[in-house]
């Protein structure tokens, strides 16, 4: 293996920091959020922009911050996003209201959005071999993983012994050691020539984005209202002039001409549709552990572990995988293995036994693993480095907008089963409206009931909830094999070795002939 930056090894290292400061904080909030709901007291809707404000921001800012990387240096946007993260995940440790917490959650998808696509740039430009690139690639997404198993073992333990603000405090020393060991170890990359940064494209951006995604989060918990509907419009209209406005610009914000290259697309289209099965499901199976089959928030974090193994696993050898046979067998297959562990889940109930669990949700890791380290090779791999931030960034928008919508249509079509259960007799008025309000409300007033009653209020709540979790688990399950079967026909042909064959720009020889379905590369 050749190429690369000295100490590349390392500064890898130092960047794996970053995605674990992102993924352990994105894991430890579904275990929070039946402590949140006690001591805050939001409603169901203010839980739900909790759970996915962060995302909204992030998604509408990453393709912003990924261009400012590119141009003002990736290294100093990643260590100023760090300290950023840091400073505001104090803030949400304090928060003292369900209002002040959203608040802290998107302005730390604001400091988040600088975070992941700066991670991958740099790696597009540590890692100049495609072999080593691969490898590199693989062990920054099993790291991501690993932040989802750290996360609810570690919060697990913190909810046991500390009050649910330590969650977010278990970022600070990440964030110290990244600052502190990045600043020495990390080279320093940007575009050469970027070209301004266009402030209108990064304001059309950001309303393009959150207007669409508050739409369909509004219409899907609401039905057909106007400020849903106005939203959407006014998203859709902004999202059209940037696309429009970027192909006539001399140094675009996005390079709309990358989404020609049909690897490039479709490994888009795959993480955008597999977050959106996967992340509304994952938000809520937490609460399943804690709230309806009643294990505390340490043991809810280790039954979570089987996925994260899986990822961690499959992520290492993926990009082996994907040479040994082809990008879009182990795309799509491992899309299809994460659809059926879904489809298995319809199966849940309230006494669901552990082994069924922990296998489904071994099988969702494994698939995943595979399916997100190759096309996030894939996407790196097909545009020049000097674009590696813009490109790291449309990755990075299509799965935190996948998770948005997830946890937006998902989670709605769950809190919409979830509120339609009935009330047993004997059961106060105001007692009930806290109970419809979420599932973590329930549970809380059914404590001060006598005890015939308060057996029938859960077991009546608890049994919606798992109602609502089937049917999300089967939507989701549609969504993968789906995607599945779109990625085995839009990743035809693409193979890593050498970058992609439709690559705009590459080393000069002729792309290879299309390896029959299936071939070695």
């Amino acid at each position: 293996m050749s190429g690369g930056a000295p100490g590349r090894w390392i500064a890898l290292a130092v960047l794996v920091l970053a995605v674990l400061l992102v993924a352990v904080d994105a894991t430890v909030l579904g275990l929070a959020t039946p402590f949140l709901s006690e001591d805050l007291r939001p409603s169901g809707t203010q839980l739900l922009w909790i759970g996915d404000v962060y995302s909204f921001v992030i998604a509408g800012l990453l393709v912003s911050m990924g261009s400012l990387g590119d141009r003002v240096g990736r290294k100093k946007l990643l260590l100023s996003g760090a300290v950023a993260f840091g400073g505001l995940s104090a803030l949400a440790a304090y928060a003292t209201s369900p209002e002040m917490m959203i608040v802290a959650r998107g302005l730390m998808g604001v400091a988040g959005a600088t975070l992941m696509p700066a991670t991958l740039a740099l790696i597009r430009n540590l890692f100049p071999d495609p072999r080593e690139r691969s490898l590199a690639v693989g062990i920054w997404g099993a790291m991501a993983s690993a932040g989802a198993a750290v996360g609810p073992v570690v919060g697990g333990f913190l909810l046991e012994h500390f009050w649910w603000g330590s969650v977010f405090l278990i970022n600070l020393p990440v964030m110290a050691v990244l600052v502190l060991v990045g600043a020495k170890l990390l080279p320093e990359s940007r575009n050469p020539a970027p070209g301004p940064w266009d402030l209108l494209s990064v304001a059309l951006s950001l309303v393009g984005m959150v207007g669409v995604v508050y739409c369909v989060k509004e219409l899907a918990a609401h039905g057909l209202r106007w400020d849903g509907v106005a939203a959407g419009l006014v998203g859709v209209l902004a999202l059209v002039v940037f696309a429009r406005r970027q192909l006539t610009l001399r140094a675009p914000l996005l390079d709309m001409r990358l989404f020609r290259n049909r690897g490039f697309s479709g490994a888009v289209l795959a993480d955008l549709l597999t977050v959106l099965g996967l992340s509304g499901l994952v938000f809520f199976l937490s609460q399943f552990f804690q709230l309806v089959q009643m294990r505390g928030p340490l043991e809810a974090g280790l039954a979570e572990l089987p996925a994260a193994v899986g990822a961690v696993s499959a992520g290492l050898v993926a990009g082996t995988f994907a040479r040994r046979f082809s990008v879009r067998m182990v795309v799509a297959g491992g899309l299809a293995a994460v659809g059926i562990a879904l489809a298995v889940l319809t199966l849940l109930d309230v006494r669901a036994g552990y082994p069924m669990l922990g296998a489904a949700l071994l099988v969702v890791g494994i698939g995943a693993g595979f399916s997100f380290t190759v096309t996030a090779d894939v996407i790196l791999s097909s545009v020049p480095k000097e674009q590696a931030g813009a490109a790291s960034a449309v990755s990075e928008t299509a799965y935190e907008l996948g998770a948005a919508l997830g946890i937006a249509l998902l989670g709605s079509v769950v809190t919409g089963v979830y509120r339609g259960f009935t009330t047993p007799a004997g059961v106060p008025d105001t007692v009930s409206a806290t109970a419809h309000e979420s599932l973590g409300g329930a549970v809380e007033v059914a404590a001060g009931l006598p005890g015939g009653v308060r057996s029938a209020l859960l077991s009546s709540a608890q049994e919606a909830f798992v109602d609502g979790l089937r049917i999300a688990a089967g939507l989701g399950a549609l969504v993968l094999l789906a995607t599945a079967a779109a990625a085995w026909f839009l990743l035809r042909g693409q193979k890593l070795e050498d970058g992609e064959r439709d690559e705009p720009e590459g080393d000069g020889r002729e792309p290879e002939a299309a390896p029959a379905a299936g071939a070695e590369g």
